[in-house]
């Protein structure tokens, strides 16, 4: 495997892993009520803990790919 190979392999999973982000955060922010109330029933939870659980997730998704698809393609990068 080459480096070209690992840069496009890297820089495509980043791109990857940055759009669902966007799209899940936007999709949280489209359908908060909806969403909360549902996970709030399913779970016994308060809405307020579920939105809670929503941002924490969405900020640990965005910790992850930075550290395990960005960081590693710019590393490439200065190669």
């Amino acid at each position: 495997m080459t480096l070209d190979t690992l840069s496009a392999f890297f820089g495509w999973m980043t791109v990857f892993n940055f759009a669902l982000l966007a799209v899940a955060g936007i999709a949280l922010m489209a359908m908060r009520d909806w969403a909360s109330e549902l996970h709030a029933r399913m779970f016994g939870l308060e809405a307020a803990d579920v939105r809670m659980s929503y941002f924490r997730w969405l900020a640990t998704y965005k910790i992850l790919a930075l550290v395990f698809a960005f960081v590693p393609w710019l590393a490439l990068q200065m190669i």
